[in-house]
């Protein structure tokens, strides 16, 4: 029988060929009734994933404003629904991609997603998805597996992260547990299929996707309030004004219980007398001693049968020396010419019982803080700290600090990095010739971390050096380039330098200085 085969004449090889071909296209045949049913599949799921959409705004919207209100406690979780947002939308714009690739495919340059001509296409899919040349159904199915992972580590129910797995899975499981199929996802997905189908599929697994992105936010709502202390029981409290207090000052304690009913206040005894109804657990005595001071006592609860429930308390308060802590913002010296901000304070005294004076300038207040500013350099200032403590003015402190001149500023070109953000080119390092070109002039001032002191820049000059060595001087227009020195700006190479000297500056204290020169190298 081989041997006949092989002896089959052209014209009956060609009739055997026709008739395969024929056969194949009988059975890739699909009926209209099919491609509508898809259509009609591909409408509802269109309108159930955009009011998911909508609905997952709404859940973006409360986390951030919840966000906005408290940080502190909402700040992880909206930073990691911006994260679950941001791979949502990845994933699904990539989806929404494929689909417009598949339908130009079937229909042309021209297609259109939501009016696709060949529905019945069965090779478009096939190449957009599968081709060696695209692969894009590969690359489909790594996303779907990372945003996969993603998603279900924020699930901590297992019966949802269960079905998160299951809806975003891409094994692929044969319904004969004997047959063995090797196929990858998408080729079972993809292969001969319909574009109307393969359409389908693709907006089937972005509804999937957003139910996803739904679970994940309503997961990271919950988790915001999860770490809330929920009360279950009495307990007393005595909560102090301070533990620790000056010799002639006062100690003031609040007596409380947690949960307590406004309309039944429960009885305070402390050392073994009551605390008098009026003081509404205000606990108040004066402390005449240095030292630590205990005290106990416990709250009685009526309950709504009449019995007493009993909680004890306990707790203790030190009584020290007056003392003041003042401490210069700028290290622990005073610049002539500036205001140097100053913190002032006093233990368990508020900033606006106390005052201060200064010596060699002037000491004012602002907000909470103060601004010294010294008058002379080289004499020493001295802040004295005064507290009002229960109606009583009492020195707390007398403190020196040593004034000293501004060191002098460095001169440098303000431009902007490709960032737009402000830098300052001090010099000895290559300068883009744009750069150069495009900043006006030079500026001084101080910025080491502990001064910020801007100085006004009144002239410079820049030194040039032409082919034979000779140092060529141009003066600047004040503070900013003038017009020669722009111009031999333009006709420096790469790898050339010049400097910048003679720099003139005066600050704020009115002493003009000669600042030190910079070098520029061009790039």
């Amino acid at each position: 029988m081989a041997s006949n085969n092989n002896r089959l004449s052209p014209r009956q090889k060609m009739i055997n060929l026709m008739y395969i071909v024929l056969t194949a296209m009988l059975a890739l045949n699909v009926s209209s009734d099919v491609l509508n049913g898809f259509k009609q599949v591909e409408d509802g799921l269109e309108r159930s994933t955009s009011n998911a959409s909508l609905q997952n705004d709404a859940l973006y919207q409360k986390l951030a404003a919840f966000n906005s209100q408290n940080p502190e406690k909402g700040g992880q979780w909206y930073k990691k629904s911006l994260d679950v947002k941001r791979e949502t939308s990845q994933l699904y714009n990539y989806i929404d991609s494929l689909k417009t690739l598949i339908v130009k495919k079937a229909d042309g340059k021209d297609g259109d997603v939501n009016n696709i001509e060949r529905q019945d296409d069965l090779e478009a899919a096939s190449y957009i998805m599968l081709s060696p040349a695209q692969r894009q159904g590969a690359k489909l199915r790594k996303m779907i597996d990372e945003y996969r992972t993603l998603i279900s580590g924020f699930m901590t129910d297992s019966v949802k992260r269960a079905t998160i797995e299951n809806y975003l899975s891409t094994s692929i499981h044969s319904r004969n547990a004997r047959v063995h199929t090797p196929s990858l996802w998408e080729t079972t997905m993809f292969e001969n299929m319909p574009v109307i189908a393969a359409v389908t599929i693709l907006t089937k697994i972005q509804s999937d996707v957003r139910y996803a992105e739904s679970e994940a936010l309503h997961t990271l709502i919950n988790n915001i309030d999860e770490g809330d202390v929920r009360v279950n029981q009495l307990n007393a409290f005595v909560i102090p004004n301070s533990k620790n207090i000056m010799r002639g000052g006062k100690y003031s304690a609040n007596i409380v219980l947690a949960a307590i009913d406004t309309t039944q206040r429960p009885a305070i005894y402390i050392n073994g007398k009551r605390l008098p109804d009026e003081n509404k657990g205000l606990y108040e005595t004066y402390c005449g001693s240095t030292g630590i001071f205990d005290f106990q006592g416990y709250l009685e609860v009526p309950r709504g049968d009449g019995s007493m429930t009993r909680h004890e308390f306990s707790s203790s308060y030190t009584v020290v020396e007056p003392s003041a802590t003042i401490s210069a913002t700028l290290m622990n010296v005073l610049y002539a010419g500036i205001g140097n901000p100053i913190s002032i304070s006093v233990p368990g005294i508020p900033n606006h019982a106390i005052q201060a004076t200064m010596t060699n300038g002037t000491l004012t207040r602002q907000g909470d803080n103060w601004i010294a500013k010294p008058a002379k350099v080289g004499q020493n200032a001295v802040i004295t700290v005064t507290a009002t403590m229960d109606g009583r003015s009492q020195t707390v402190a007398n403190t020196q600090f040593r004034v000293r001149q501004l060191p002098d500023p460095m001169p440098y070109i303000a431009y902007k990095d490709d960032k737009g953000y402000e830098q300052k080119y001090k010099g000895g390092k290559p300068f883009p010739k744009t750069r150069l070109l495009a900043a006006p002039g030079i500026q001084a001032a101080i910025d080491d971390d502990l001064l910020n002191v801007s100085y006004r820049v009144l002239r410079f000059e820049t030194v040039f050096f032409d082919s034979m060595g000779n140092a060529i001087p141009e003066v600047s227009d004040g503070a900013n380039f003038s017009q020669r020195q722009k111009n031999s700006f333009r006709r420096l190479s790469r790898g050339k330098r010049f400097y910048i000297s003679r720099v003139r500056a005066v600050g704020p204290d009115g002493i003009e200085r000669d600042l030190s020169p910079i070098e520029v190298i061009v790039n």
